[in-house]
């Protein structure tokens, strides 16, 4: 996305703060997704956890499996709104979780022996067929970041070999592994081995084997032909039905984040004031931590006028990055944050009442614009008591 695109959107004409979701990149990542789908016969879900922009569905439930969720809330969403299959994780359930989980799940799948001791007849007992899976850690790190890492040392996601009850399958159907994070196919190449080499003997008695997400399939010079011949040789191994559950690479740079700048102040430097909040709007910055792009800019100094970007929150650490530009910025002035429909707009929150982002979806190529969804005080409030 570049000042053309932005041209042709016209961001005047939207809310402040505004997350704009571009569907015709939705359906282009669509089209990659499902050309890894046709070579190899791998069904690939949509991860809710990172993308559920309900509205835009229609671009992918067409495409995509099914989805996979993480909590009842996203079971039920993916039943009602997208369709197909519906596999869940959890790190833990409640006895209410399971009972809304059953509801909605094609999948279930569990991250320790217990659990599934515990809830394994409620499954088996219900009045559909319901997949029972186990969640594996490989004790395999590709990770370079340990909050997103699930195979940090001390990680709670999955159960390790030396805690794996071979005897205790009655009802299980696949295995789960998801041990990725933003990705390409050469970590899966070796976290695959790594999963073949402790659990390689139990997959030839399972259906199913689901790579988990992690997997950045959408990006440029992501290599395909590695991760189609993962999955073949786990089919032609073993002869499961593979599963991959991407968020990421569903909606990657299918979206930005429009702010406007609301005051500039002297400190260390000239510091912009925005309307968008990297605590509140886009927490992946601080917990990352990362600097998002934005159109226009260029690194600190590498253009003339050079500012740090933070939000109005009282948290004083709500600083989103420093960014250089042609001309000197102005209160009014309209800023786009590129990539911005992943993660971002599931992790809004409101701290300190700050207005939740308005939600657009636009079409470069017919132009279209419908503001979806505008937030206010009533969306605030009803999270409180």
């Amino acid at each position: 996305m570049d000042r053309s695109y932005l041209q042709k959107l016209n961001p005047e004409r939207l809310p402040s703060p505004c997350f704009v979701v571009d569907e015709a990149k939705l359906a282009d990542n669509a089209a990659i997704l499902d050309s890894v789908q046709q070579r190899t016969g791998a069904k690939i879900l949509l991860a809710l956890k990172g993308f559920a922009t309900y509205s835009t569905f229609p671009v992918l439930n067409g495409i995509l499996h099914g989805t996979c969720a993480s909590s009842p809330h996203e079971a039920r969403l993916g039943r009602e709104e997208f369709g197909g299959e519906v596999h869940s994780f959890a790190a833990a359930y409640s006895d209410n979780d399971m009972a809304e989980i059953i509801k909605y799940s094609d999948h279930i799948i569990f991250n320790s022996f217990a659990q599934l001791r515990k809830y394994r007849p409620l499954i088996q007992a219900a009045e559909r067929t319901i997949k029972i899976g186990v969640r594996v850690n490989p004790q395999h790190s590709e990770g370079a970041t340990p909050i997103y890492d699930p195979c940090s040392p001390g990680s709670r996601l999955g159960v390790r070999l030396e805690n794996f009850d071979e005897n205790d399958l009655e009802g299980v159907s696949g295995l789960h592994f998801h041990t990725l994070c933003e990705q390409d196919a050469d970590a899966l190449d070796r976290t695959l081995e790594a999963v073949e080499t402790q659990f390689g003997h139990l997959l030839h008695g399972m259906e199913w084997l689901n790579f988990g997400g992690g997997h950045h399939i959408t990006r440029e010079g992501y290599d395909i032909d590695r991760l189609c011949a993962c999955i073949e040789r786990a089919k032609s191994r073993y002869n499961v039905q593979v599963y991959l559950e991407p968020g990421e690479a569903v909606a990657l740079d299918a979206g930005i984040l429009v702010s406007t700048v609301l005051d500039i102040i002297k400190a260390d430097m000239e510091i912009a004031i925005l309307d968008a909040s990297a605590a509140c709007h886009m927490p992946d910055v601080l917990e990352m931590p990362y600097r998002p792009f934005v159109i226009d800019s260029g690194e600190r100094d590498e253009k003339a006028y050079s500012y740090r970007f933070a939000g109005k929150s009282c948290l004083a650490g709500d600083v989103i990055g420093e960014y250089s530009f042609d001309a000197p910025l102005n209160s009014g002035d309209r800023l786009a944050f590129t990539d911005m429909a992943i993660y971002s707009m599931v992790k809004t929150n409101t701290f300190n009442g700050l207005q939740l982002p308005a939600i657009a979806r636009y079409n470069p190529n017919s132009g279209e614009l419908h503001i979806v969804r505008e937030f206010g005080y009533n969306d605030f409030k009803c999270r409180l008591s």
